[in-house]
C-alpha cells in the first residue's frame, strides 16, 4: 500500500469517508426510529413508510450513494499496480450501486412523497416503496448487493497490518452481508442479519477516513 498520496486524493478520500460515515449513521438512527414506529408507520421491518419516514430515511441515503462512489474512487488511487484490478472492479460496482439507489431515492423524494402528502396516489402505484413487495424495493436491494460486492473488491486492495487490516476486515465483513441483502426479498428474516450493515459500513467509512487522514502527501519530483 502506498504510504503517500496526492493532496487531492487525500482530501477527497478523507472527506468522502467522513460524509459516508455521517450519512450512513444518520440513516441507521432513522431506520431504528422507523422500525420503532416513531416516524408515523406501524413499525417493524415490513411496514411502509409515511411521507416523514421517506424524507428522513431517504435523504441521507441519497447522499450516501455519491459519497461512497467518490470514496471507492479514492481507494482506487491508493491501490498498488498489482491490486488495481480489484480497486477498478470496486469502482465499477460502486457506480452501479450509486446509479440504482439514486434513481430509487430521487423518485421517492421528488415524485412519490409529494403525491403521498397531497393524497394523489393514482397512477404512481408501481413506484410505491413497499418493503419486500415492490419493484423499487427490488431495485434498492440490488443496489446494496452491488455495494457489498464493491466492498469485497475494495477490501482486497489492503494487504498491510494495523489500520489497513482493520479497513480490510470492515470492508470484507460488509461484503459478506451480500446473501442476506440480496435474498431478503425471498426470506424476510434475513433482513435482521443484513442489519449488521449498521456496524460494518460505518466502521468501513470511519476506518478509511482515519487511513486517509494519516496518509502522507506525495511531493512532486
Amino acid at each position: 500500500m502506498l504510504t503517500e498520496v496526492s493532496r487531492s486524493t487525500k482530501k477527497a478520500g478523507f472527506w468522502s469517508a467522513v460524509f459516508a460515515a455521517v450519512f450512513s449513521m444518520t440513516y441507521v438512527v432513522a431506520q431504528i426510529a422507523e422500525w420503532l414506529g416513531l416516524l408515523g408507520s406501524s413499525g417493524g421491518a415490513e411496514s411502509a413508510s409515511t411521507v416523514l419516514g421517506l424524507v428522513v430515511l431517504l435523504t441521507p441515503s441519497l447522499f450516501l450513494g455519491s459519497s461512497f462512489l467518490v470514496l471507492i474512487v479514492s481507494v482506487h488511487q491508493l491501490a498498488l499496480p498489482d491490486r488495481k484490478v480489484w480497486s477498478q472492479s470496486a469502482v465499477a460496482f460502486a457506480t452501479a450501486y450509486a446509479v440504482l439507489i439514486s434513481l430509487v431515492y430521487f423518485v421517492q423524494l421528488t415524485l412519490v412523497a409529494p403525491r403521498l402528502a397531497s393524497g394523489r396516489t393514482e397512477g404512481i402505484e408501481p413506484f410505491l416503496f413497499a418493503p419486500f413487495d415492490s419493484f423499487l424495493y427490488s431495485v434498492d436491494i440490488l443496489g446494496y448487493s452491488f455495494m457489498s460486492v464493491a466492498c469485497l473488491f475494495a477490501g482486497a486492495v489492503f494487504t498491510g497490518k494495523g489500520l489497513e487490516r482493520i479497513v480490510r476486515l470492515f470492508l470484507t465483513a460488509n461484503g459478506l452481508l451480500l446473501p442476506f441483502i440480496a435474498l431478503q426479498i425471498y426470506f424476510h428474516w434475513m433482513i435482521w442479519f443484513a442489519a449488521l450493515w449498521a456496524i460494518t459500513f460505518p466502521g468501513s467509512a470511519l476506518s478509511l477516513a482515519l487511513l486517509f487522514r494519516r496518509a502522507g502527501i506525495k511531493t512532486s519530483s
